[in-house]
């Protein structure tokens, strides 16, 4: 996608996980002791991957799928124990190898891991596409583009988060300027629930698609809502 808004944000994603943050990313997707803010950041991420999880088939045997922003790995592994053929792609080359090193016991399942971006047409199609919290730091107008190039690429469904606009999220960004600045990601960009709906109902890219189950997670100073998306 030729955007400048994108492009930058994208360089400024890779600076911050690839080389800022790495390091306390790595913590938190881990099972190692953390601090009681990033204890509830752990528990709420967890929740939303276990909920976008719920949302594929149980069966993911031969499924292609696509997780565009996988970080450590985590949804990647869980669904390619399930049987899936996942193609896990992030921009942080160190994350991505942290994903490797834990990608064990897979079964029949399989993960290709890439370094990149997640919008790269040379990754090929997919049964299903999800991004979880990899798109939360992007303006709608971006967001949206996204996921109607997901969807282009994509037979089945396209699962992503948003980071919900509401009084609370915009406090917990505030508060959230009490991290250290090594540790702060550059910012979140909420977005209202109907604004993202909007845009995705007139996309003449998305006509052929509808949006289906959501579910907002909230766990103190983790805050996301899942969307699907699926073909009318």
């Amino acid at each position: 996608m030729s955007n400048v808004s994108y492009a930058v944000r994208r360089g400024e994603l890779e600076t911050y996980f690839d080389r800022t943050a790495a390091d306390a990313w790595a913590r938190l997707t881990s099972d190692a002791p953390v601090s009681g803010i990033r204890a509830t950041v752990r528990a709420g991420r967890d929740r939303m991957r276990a909920t976008l999880l719920s949302w594929l088939p149980e069966n993911l045997a031969g499924v292609r799928i696509l997780d565009a922003g996988c970080g450590t790995g985590a949804l990647s592994i869980e669904a390619a124990r399930r049987g899936a053929h996942v193609t896990a792609i992030d921009l942080s080359a160190t994350l991505v190898g942290h994903a490797r090193e834990r990608a064990t016991n897979l079964g029949a399942g399989h993960i290709d891991f890439h370094v990149g971006d997640m919008m790269d047409p040379a990754l090929g199609t997919f049964d299903h596409v999800v991004g979880m919290d990899s798109l939360i730091h992007y303006r709608a107008p971006d967001m949206a583009r996204v996921v109607a190039a997901f969807a282009a690429r994509t037979r089945g469904s396209v699962l992503f988060t948003f980071a919900p606009f509401t009084p609370l999220l915009g406090t917990m960004l505030t508060v959230g300027k009490l991290f250290p600045r090594s540790d702060r990601s550059p910012a979140v960009e909420p977005v209202s629930r109907g604004a993202i709906a909007k845009r995705l109902t007139t996309d003449p890219a998305l006509a052929e698609w509808r949006t289906a189950r959501e579910k907002r997670i909230t766990a103190s100073f983790y805050m996301s809502h899942a969307l699907e998306m699926v073909r009318r």
